[in-house]
């Protein structure tokens, strides 16, 4: 039974109306939400404003390293300390080093370039951050409606996007609705941001609509794969910021790696491989596995004998947007606008996107409610990317705009010419590197490239993946239709297993894709969807673009409590 047999079946649809509605609960659509409120109470308004998350709870999506610059924070709250924001370790002291198989470089913090730099920053839990800007909002009269998957977006006759509709709940895997199916509702609005964070589903179908992203550089992106350890107090630094590049990656491959030390003996550890790599053997997951057995990472988990006895708390991934300026798309259409890392406004230079996520909510927020009060709907908000050009963050984004550009000409000249150009230029570099091939066809075919032969997990230090998921907490309604779809069913063992090795089978960092032989010696991909994370690296690196990522029901999917 199709979407719209189900329809004509139990409609038609509930339907809200708002002034604004927001989709997704992250810092970018939490923050534009505070800001409509705060705008309306300080001109004595009525503005009716809501936030639809697909988490269970705002915050269980939420991964990131993270380091957060308060300079947005402090424009939402002045007050931010005296509020109770849960912002407890300062940076204290903090390291680049780069890695070669066996031993290691510490660049001298004065040729840090300030991109690089971290006094005054925060190590933070951005979901905790999350779960309490949550409740600001709460507090100012937003309504937010957690375990609900917005699944369409709604248009009017002229085109204009009027709002979007959640998903239908209770439809079996074969499509065939239950005797408890609720059919999913309309929020209308005046003006609808979309905030879903890195590669949204929406997201993805407005920019293609709306043609947002003509005359743009490719969006690339970088999976961020990261654990939460606690560690032996005798190895603990609270408030340590160490960045590592260099090995495990060759030369033709970006990456690099973070490590925080939080307050209470834990330690954030966190790898990022740029999903623009070549060869199809290579493994992000089993990359940043081999990075923690380092002489120089491993110590940090072991006691002062030399025995690893750190233990891992909780597990995750997420893609992130690495395009920065060059990529970053029209944000504004009939209707709506796009903000934070649905955009891509994150600074890869800096290793940092909350920040900017912040601002980008705060001006379409202002955009939104100036448009709301003067009585117009459903046209565009150009004040909002007026005002972008305006902010410090088109200032960041300037600055770095070449940087993940360089790489392209190999890790090595790409550290240097970056060195010169945020170090030497102060972000000031006279020309500018524009990128013309997405991540996807990047890949290599797999007669062209080594296999990568990875060491198996020891545990206590290394694992695999179905025991990394495990301390995700991902749950997902098992009888539900599976939210990672083919547009083709036979293309996986055709193309990618033929062709490519099976790529699916190794960038997903949840194990979510299996290559099963039968008996007569045919194969089939097996997706255990209940796996996933929601990292939406399968819909950026597959090399056939033939997997396409939809918002399962909502609720699903990780929930992420300290990370």
């Amino acid at each position: 039974m199709t979407h719209q047999d189900i329809l004509t079946k139990f409609g038609p649809r509930e339907s809200m109306a708002y002034d604004v509605v927001i989709v997704g609960g992250g810092p970018a659509g939490l923050s534009a939400a505070i800001r409509l409120k705060q705008q309306a109470a300080a001109m004595d308004k009525t503005v009716s404003v809501l936030v639809l998350e697909k988490g269970a709870e705002c915050g269980a999506h939420i991964l990131s390293g993270a380091l957060l610059d308060t300079k947005a924070l402090a424009e939402l709250f002045l007050n931010w300390q005296a509020l109770g924001a849960p912002l407890h370790q300062a940076v204290t002291t903090e390291a680049m080093v780069f890695l070669s198989a066996t031993s290691s470089w510490h660049m001298p913090h004065g040729l840090l370039p300030e991109c690089s730099q971290n006094q005054g920053n925060y190590i933070i839990s951005l979901g905790v951050l999350t779960r309490w800007l949550a409740q600001q909002a709460e507090n100012l009269g937003v309504d937010i409606f957690p375990g609900f998957a917005a699944a369409e977006v709604l248009y009017n006759s002229q085109g204009q996007v009027i709002g979007v509709a959640t998903g239908n709940m209770g439809v079996d895997k074969n499509g065939v609705p239950g005797a408890h199916c609720q059919l999913g509702m309309e929020l209308l609005a005046k003006y609808t941001l979309f905030a879903e964070g890195s590669r949204g589903h929406l997201g993805q179908q407005l920019i293609a609509k709306f043609k947002l992203d003509e005359g743009r550089d490719p969006q690339t992106y970088g999976i961020g794969i990261k654990e939460l350890w606690e560690i032996a107090p005798e190895r603990h630094q609270p408030g340590l910021v160490l960045h590592t590049a260099g090995w495990p990656m060759d030369n033709a491959t970006y990456g690099g790696s973070f490590l925080y030390h939080l307050a209470d003996n834990t330690m954030a550890v966190g790898f990022i491989t740029g999903l623009d790599y070549s060869n199809p053997y290579l493994s992000p997951f089993e990359e940043f596995q081999r990075w923690k057995t380092h002489p120089d990472i491993r110590v940090y988990f072991e006691n002062s004998q030399g025995k690893v006895t750190a233990k891992r708390l909780a597990y995750g991934a997420r893609s992130i947007t690495a395009g920065g300026l060059l990529s970053l798309p029209k944000t504004v259409f009939p209707g709506g606008a796009l903000v934070g890392c649905e955009a891509g406004f994150l600074n890869v230079s800096r290793i940092k996107g909350a920040h900017t996520a912040i601002q980008s909510g705060l001006l379409a927020a202002d955009a939104a409610f100036d448009a709301v009060v003067q009585g117009r709907q459903h046209d565009e908000l150009t004040a909002y990317p007026k005002a972008f050009e305006q902010s410090w963050v088109k200032t960041e984004l300037e600055k770095s705009r070449n940087f993940k550009s360089w790489f392209k000409y190999g890790l090595r000249l790409g550290t240097l010419m970056n060195g010169l150009e945020q170090y030497g230029l102060k972000g000031q570099m006279p020309w500018t590197l524009h990128r013309r091939q997405p991540d996807f066809a990047s890949l290599k075919l797999s007669a062209q490239c080594q296999p990568v032969d990875y060491p198996p997990p020891d545990d206590p230090l290394t694992f695999d993946r179905l025991s990394s998921v495990f301390l995700s907490n991902t749950h997902h309604e098992e009888n539900q239709p599976v939210h990672l779809t083919l547009k083709n069913a036979a293309t996986p063992v055709v193309i990618n297993l033929n062709q490519y090795a099976g790529p699916e089978a190794r960038y997903c960092p949840a194990g979510v894709y299996e290559f099963v032989k039968s008996d007569d010696g045919t194969h089939h991909l097996h997706i255990n969807a209940s796996n996933c994370v929601h990292c939406k690296t399968c819909d950026i690196k597959d090399p056939t673009q033939n997997i396409v990522w939809i918002a399962p029901e909502g609720g699903g999917g990780p929930n992420y409590a300290q990370m």
